[in-house]
This record gives C-alpha cells, structure tokens and sequence, in this order.
C-alpha cells in the first residue's frame, strides 16, 4: 500500500519554501475564518459532551435514583468529610459497590451511533453546506429541548440521539469544508472542538453545582446552536465549492486564483470522480484512520466504562460530581493538545494509542481493587488521557490536511472523520458488558 502521508511523494501538495502559506500573511480578513472555525468546533461538540458529562445525572432520572438502592448511601450515615483518603476507623458500610444498573456506555452509544451514522453517509453525498448546517443547528437545538423536557425514558434517548446527529453531521461538513481554507483552519477546528469539553462539562458542572436543575441547565445552553449558525453564515468567508478544493484557493495573498489542469497530473492526484474511485482510496486512509480509532476506543472505554466506577466515598465531592469532575479534566487535555499542533506535530499516532492502552489496564484495576490511595493521582491521570486523546485527533487531520493531494483532501477529511466515531461506537459496545461485570465484584476494602 502507498504511504499517502509521506511528504516525500510527488502526489502531495507539499509545503516548500516556495509556498506562499510559509510567506508572512497577506489576507487581512483571514481572522474572520479562523476565529469562526475556532467557534464552529466549540458550537459542534458542546452538545455531545454535556450529554456526556450529563451522563450519570440522566441515568439517575431514568432509574430514580443513585444505582443500586443498597450502595446509593453509606448504611452508617458517615458524614462526608474534607478529605482526600478515608481514615482508618472510619466505615463506609457498602453492600454492593455503588454503580447505576446501566452504564453510562449507553448515553455513549445514544450519544455516538446516529453519528458515525451520518459520517459514514455524508462522505458520498454532495458538501451542500449551508443545507448541512441548518440540519445541525436544527437538530442541536432539538436535542437540548428533548432532553431538558423528557419525561419518559425514549425521550430522552431521542433528545440525545438528535445531538448526535448534529454534532456527527457537522463534524464531516466542517472538516471537508476546511480543505477550501488556509490550513491552520484545521488547528483552530480542533482548539475549538478541545474547548467544546471545557466549556460543556464545566459548564453543566458548574451550573449544577450552583444549584440549577439538570433541566434548567440544559435550556441555558439553547444559545450554543445560535452562535454556532452566527459564525457560520455571519463570521465565516464561504468559498466556492464546485470545483475541488487546490492550493491557490486555500492561500489568502492570491489575487486570482490559479487553474489547474488535473489531467496533467499523475493519476493518484487527481479528483475522484465517482463511487468506485472513492471506495478503492479508502485503504490508502487506513494509515490515519486506525490510530485514532484505537486512541478513541481506549480512552472511551475508560471514561464511559470505568470512571462511574473509579469511585472515593468519604471525600469533598459526591460521587456524582466525582465523575463529573474526571469528565471536566479529562477535557482540559484534551483541549490542551488539540490547540498545540502549531507548536509540536507528532506523525506517529499509533504511539498515543500504546500508551492509551496502558492507561486501560491501570484503570480497569484501579475499578477492580480499588488500590490507588488518592483522588489526585487520578486527576492527573485523566489529564494525560485527555492529552493523549487530543493529540491523536489533531495530528490526524493536520497530517491529512499538509500531506493528501490537494484534490482528493476534502474526501479524506470526510471519510477519516468517521474513526473517531468507530472507536467511541466499540468503546460504549465494550463499556457495557465491563462495566456490568466490575459492578457484580465483591466490595473492595476502601468501600467497606
């Protein structure tokens, strides 16, 4: 198979010295696009990750109460105390660890499905852009008014299902579109999208923590889909799309963009120009697309499969806002590495996913035994996974985005976007069983 991503091939649009995107800028107005880009990936993922993070408060609604009735409290009535680590004397009593009946590996599949769903659609249909993102609006405001209102439990599956779709339907149409702009489009993208896990999981924990309803909180956030069709069709410079995406297009210092005769180049350069062109490229795509589906399926299975179960009774946080809380910091990674590709590039994803592995294998006994002494250790934890998450999301695209041939870049945008999905959708299918078994384990000491 030919290595796409190496910069050395004659088919990439390479970045020499000769390329203008390496000259100082000349577009005064290419501000406008990446700050919209920036608040496009922040509007596209907040939906999906206050679902997220919403997660175990939803589940709550739908079971009427904190999981088990036996582990829902201490059996002593231990107060909770400001503390880090139980003391010695002290007894938690529990008869069952204290988990939900259903993990919350099923919001994850809710949250992930209706999009890879879409993503896997949306690589075949037209970039019909300003119709694509009414749907995604549409549909994120939806999905808040279903969720916030639902007094059934398919409601609220619905609710989160309709964020999903915009937020799976976005992702595509943005990335795709991206190939018609400046390239560090790409990186304001993936900041925007890291943003999108601060502000949603803090956001609702913050606002909950307040003492607003899970309800109220959810209304509040009706603005995120106005804002996200503001710097749309308001902020962002659209381009034209009829004609695949080139180099001139994309710099801001050309007058007059410079045609190009794609017959003249080779034929792996070339557009695609129908199905079967564009179902025999996706192998050359595996060489991104399996990385970042292994990075997304290790990391998801931690946090929706084993944070519910990584759990410190007798501390300053319930354990609710316990998981709340590794949902806000594991986005404060993730967010860090996703607006840092600027600054270090890394070409080697499969490198993230190896250490995502380890961080499988230390959480799935951290939930077993119950064995690590302090809460703090697991914060820092789950920000190296979000780092490790981020990381691997970022230099993806930004690879696909300097490396893939300047016709066929839109395409590949679109069709890797789906790996991340695809390893979610495993990660809540594998959370799930995991998660049930764990939670039939005797009591660990530290909840005795």
């Amino acid at each position: 198979m030919t290595d796409i991503g190496e910069a050395t091939s004659p088919s990439v649009v390479p970045l020499t010295e000769n390329d203008p995107d390496q000259a100082p800028p000349k577009d005064k107005g290419l501000w406008r696009d990446l700050v919209a880009y920036w608040i496009l990936g922040l509007c596209n993922n907040y939906g999906y990750v206050v679902m997220l993070t919403a997660a175990h408060d939803i589940l709550k609604e739908l079971e009427g109460g904190d999981g088990h009735a036996k582990s829902a409290a201490p059996l002593d009535g231990y107060d909770v105390a400001n503390t880090t680590a139980r003391a010695d004397d002290v007894t938690f009593g529990y008869e069952a660890r204290p988990c939900n009946k259903l993990s919350t590996g099923a919001i994850l599949l809710a949250d992930i499905l209706p999009a890879l769903a879409v993503k896997s659609i949306a690589s075949f249909l037209p970039l019909a852009k300003h119709v694509r993102i009414f749907l995604c609006v549409a549909a994120a405001a939806a999905g808040f008014l279903l969720t916030a209102f639902a007094t059934v439990e398919w409601v609220l599956f619905v609710g989160v299902i309709a964020t999903s779709f915009s937020s799976g339907l976005g992702e595509a149409t943005f990335l795709a579109y991206a190939t018609y702009f400046n390239k560090n489009v790409i990186s304001t993208w993936s900041s925007g999208t890291g943003g999108a896990g601060i502000a949603g999981s803090l956001s609702y924990t913050g606002l909950t923590g307040l003492g607003l309803t899970p309800k109220t909180t959810i209304l509040i956030m009706l603005v995120v889909p106005g804002l996200e069709a503001a710097a749309f069709w308001l902020l962002l410079r659209h381009k034209d799309t009829d004609k695949p995406a080139d180099i001139s297009e994309q710099e801001a210092g050309s007058e007059k963009p410079e045609e190009i005769d794609y017959n003249t180049l080779p034929e792996d350069e070339r557009p695609l120009e129908n199905w079967n062109q564009r179902l025999r490229y996706i192998p050359s795509l595996f060489i991104f697309m399996i990385p970042l589906i292994l990075v997304y399926l290790l990391e998801y299975y931690i946090n929706q499969g084993l944070f519910e179960l990584v759990y410190f009774p007798g501390i300053w946080l319930s354990q609710s806002a316990q998981y709340r809380w590794y949902q806000v910091i594991y986005q404060i990674g993730v967010f860090i590495s996703r607006s840092s590709v600027n600054l270090i590039q890394f070409r080697q994803v499969w490198i993230m996913a190896v250490f995502q592995f380890l961080n499988v294998v230390y959480f799935t006994f951290e939930a077993v035994y119950y064995f690590t002494p302090s809460i703090w250790i697991i914060f820092v934890l789950i920000l190296w996974e979000g780092l490790l998450g981020g990381g691997g999301y970022v230099n993806t695209f930004y690879r696909i985005q300097t490396d893939v041939p300047a016709a066929r870049r839109e395409y590949a945008m679109m069709v890797t976007s789906i790996s991340d999905s695809v390893g979610i959708a495993l990660a809540g299918i594998a959370a799930i069983p995991s998660h049930n078994a764990i939670c039939d384990l005797p009591v660990p000491d530290r909840l005795l």
